[in-house]
């Protein structure tokens, strides 16, 4: 990785969380009743009345998906989970409706090296193991719907940065701020006009949001992925 600094200081009564990120350098935090803490019960209350107001109001559009799955695909599991990793690298299965074939995972291997992403992550585009109900459901995030369970067990968080797959230990140091709070269903490279396919930008922009967090903030980009729904369709 190139070398790259960035400093960020969030200050909250009297505290500060900083962070100094170089190719080669230690990095150094100091959190004491900063925002960038896990959760507070605000940050609780709210990922938690929020994942089970969405889930109640979502839940005939998940019933949908979920015939539409077994149309297409009436042996296959509706379902899939994944091991990923949150809060300080904790594994957790991630809930999501299936979008690609049953042997999408013994798949992988085979694309790796057609992945855009170089860092712990994996992205192909047009990836040839999303079926067509898939890439609708992808198109519209109707398959992020079941991680709202996840949030309400506090595994994730309504806002954070995207759970990843990849086990923390391939992580250069500084990425493993990121785990310095809960993974999120949304966040602020998803919402972003150009989204970052590497997982170093992806870092940065985890970063710049763990250092200024709030409930605020939090809100704020909820609102900004509802319009994002409303107005832009993804198939990946």
């Amino acid at each position: 990785m190139s070398d790259y600094v960035n400093f960020k200081e969030k200050r909250s009564r009297g505290n500060f969380v900083g962070y100094v990120i170089a190719s080669g350098l230690s990095f150094r935090t100091r959190t004491g009743n900063t925002r960038g803490q896990r959760n507070t019960w605000g940050q609780r209350i709210f990922d938690c009345v929020t994942a089970a107001g969405l889930f109640i109001f979502c839940l005939p559009i998940l019933v949908l998906a979920a015939l539409a799955i077994k149309i297409e695909s009436p042996r296959s599991a509706v379902f899939f989970t994944q091991i990923r990793y949150g809060y300080a690298g904790k594994p957790f299965r991630m809930i999501k409706l299936r979008t690609m074939v049953p042997n999408a995972e013994q798949l992988k291997s085979g694309l790796v090296a057609s992945s855009v992403d170089r860092g712990a992550g994996f992205k192909v585009a047009q990836d040839p193991r999303i079926t067509k109900t898939g890439r609708i459901l992808r198109g519209l995030y109707i398959d992020e719907i079941p991680q709202f369970i996840n949030v309400i067990l506090g595994q994730m968080s309504i806002v954070g940065p995207r759970a990843n797959s990849y086990s923390p230990e391939s992580y250069e140091p500084w990425q493993k701020i990121r785990l310095q709070v809960n993974p999120g269903i949304t966040g602020t490279w998803q919402i972003s006009r150009n989204k970052p396919y590497g997982f170093d930008e992806r870092c940065r922009m985890d970063l710049d949001y763990i250092s200024s967090k709030s409930l605020l903030t939090d809100i704020v980009i909820l609102f900004q992925t509802v319009k994002m729904l409303l107005t832009s369709f993804s198939g990946e």
